[in-house]
């Protein structure tokens, strides 16, 4: 039974890193791509650690099971946010069938810091001035 239980986590596991592998390659721009490898990737890797946990049983085994879980859960939306924010800055395009990029004008080129919303036009004005972030 537990052999049974394994199989049917690492083959779910790897079913997600396939897709999460499928995503990189047929998503059409850096964010999709991000939002597709990170979500399955984490969720496929979890699934294989809880596979192999289960069908080691050790303490020990499990306690590095959930400690690798919880660091991919903690650490791959930041990584995730990071590449983003990174190619949105060297000016990475975006798809385009992406009707709204709600972040242009709202990033100051210099400081690289996020305006709020009511700073929205003088951030915009700023960027005006420096021109558009496609001419740059």
């Amino acid at each position: 039974m537990i052999e049974l239980l394994t199989a049917v986590f690492l083959v779910a596991g790897a079913g997600f890193m396939l897709i999460a592998a499928m995503g990189l390659l047929r998503m059409p721009d850096l964010l999709t791509r991000m939002h597709a490898t990170t979500k399955a990737g984490v969720l496929g890797a979890g699934l294989i650690m809880v596979g192999a946990a289960i069908y080691i049983g050790q303490l020990t085994v499990v306690v590095k099971a959930i400690a690798v879980v919880a660091f991919l859960i903690l650490t791959a939306p930041v990584a995730a946010h990071a590449i983003g924010r990174a190619g949105y800055f060297v000016g990475v395009p975006l798809w385009s069938q992406t009707h709204t990029d709600e972040l242009k004008g709202r990033y100051d080129q210099k400081t690289h810091t996020l305006a709020s919303s009511g700073e929205k036009g003088s951030a915009q004005r700023d960027q005006g001035a420096r021109g558009n972030r496609s001419e740059s």
